[in-house]
């Protein structure tokens, strides 16, 4: 396990499964005082909602430490619900949980210690690791010592001041000994079954079902790339790119979402072959471990949290966007998801992909 410098005092986010629980009961064994703080992002059954407090709330008892909850209700619906509707709306496929650890968790996780309990280091149970690099004077963002469970792909947009106030205690451990630590600990979480990737799939049932309650169904027709009409829709946001099944259309070969046109509202669906991108433009960047380049680089690319990283050219753009030249034509690039650059474990950077228009 991590050797971690001692600190006085150190928050630590309690979702109320098993991952948080144990880094808040390795920080407590390892001497640190710490006061577990549970952030309140919307009604409904999530693990990360209502019964998730509770857990939260039983595990501070049972720990005997202090227990926090903090109102980020208003935050999760300006960040996280509004800005889902609105991407989907412009058939775009975002990623929420990059952009709910930077806007909604670790930010104003940090501001709360700092300004209500006067504590400068925050810790959560992600699986990835924090280094600091005495060149380059940087924190450095690396993947998890378990690849299976590794969440750096979804920490690329955290700042440096971030990562210099943060505790990652699972980083160097698999999900098997965490389990064991828990039941190590006897925590009530120690069988708790893992959470979603999102959210709000727990506590709506599906993404559809969740974007159902916001955007009012709008029909269209769903056509192949000469523009013949195949089939009709009931919304592009029901639609993301490389998508095969649900399309409610017969035909002699398989066929994927390559396109979605919200000005026409029309899914656009072609062969596995026309669903490839061997080039995609990324915006809204952020640099990790490494100062922004002013040149080419070679590296490797994650542009979905289950794919593996590929080889990549990236070139800087002018707007400070970067255009990424894949090795080999990628299947599904989307835009709206990440696109995550590593050198090994090393998390360079990342941003948000823009499909060429070439």
């Amino acid at each position: 396990m991590e050797k971690i410098d001692k600190v006085k005092k150190v928050v630590v986010g309690l979702s109320g499964g098993v991952d948080s629980s144990v880094a808040a009961a390795v920080l407590h064994r390892q001497g640190y005082d710490v006061v577990g703080v549970t952030l309140w992002l919307m009604k409904g059954k999530g693990q990360c909602c209502s019964e998730g407090l509770v857990d939260a709330a039983f595990l501070c008892e049972q720990l005997g430490i202090p227990h926090e909850i903090v109102d980020t209700r208003d935050l999760f619906q300006n960040y996280i619900v509004d800005y889902l509707v609105q991407g989907y709306g412009d058939g775009v496929t975002p990623l929420p949980c990059s952009q709910c650890n930077k806007s909604v968790k670790f930010g104003p996780m940090l501001n709360y210690a700092r300004e209500t309990l006067g504590i400068e280091k925050i810790a959560t149970g992600h699986y990835a690791r924090i280094r600091f690099d005495e060149t380059s004077q940087r924190y450095e963002l690396l993947r998890a010592v378990d690849r299976q469970k590794d969440q750096s792909y979804f920490l690329y947009d955290l700042s440096q001041e971030i990562l210099g106030s943060t505790l990652f205690p699972l980083g160097e451990q698999t999900k098997t000994v965490t389990r064991e630590l828990a039941t190590e600990f006897g925590l009530k979480t120690a069988e708790k079954p893992d959470s979603q990737d999102l959210c709000l799939i727990e506590a709506h049932g599906s993404m559809r079902d969740f974007l159902d309650k916001y955007i009012a169904p709008k029909a269209g027709e769903i056509v192949d790339l000469s523009g013949q009409v195949l089939g009709n829709h009931e919304g592009i946001h029901h639609y993301t790119i490389g998508q095969r099944k649900g399309l409610g259309i017969a035909a002699p070969e398989p066929l994927y979402v390559v396109k979605l046109d919200p000005v026409m509202n029309r899914v656009i669906v072609g062969d596995r072959q026309s669903a490839g991108s061997s080039d995609c433009y990324v915006k809204n960047l952020n640099w990790v471990s490494m100062a922004e380049p002013t040149m080419p680089i070679r590296c490797e690319v994650q542009v979905r949290y289950r794919s593996g990283a590929v080889p990549v050219n990236v070139m800087p753009c002018d707007d400070r966007r970067l255009k990424l030249v894949f090795d080999e034509p990628q299947f599904g690039i989307t835009p709206g998801q990440a696109a995550v650059l590593y050198d090994g474990d090393r998390v360079l950077g990342g941003g948000i992909i823009e499909i060429s228009q070439a």
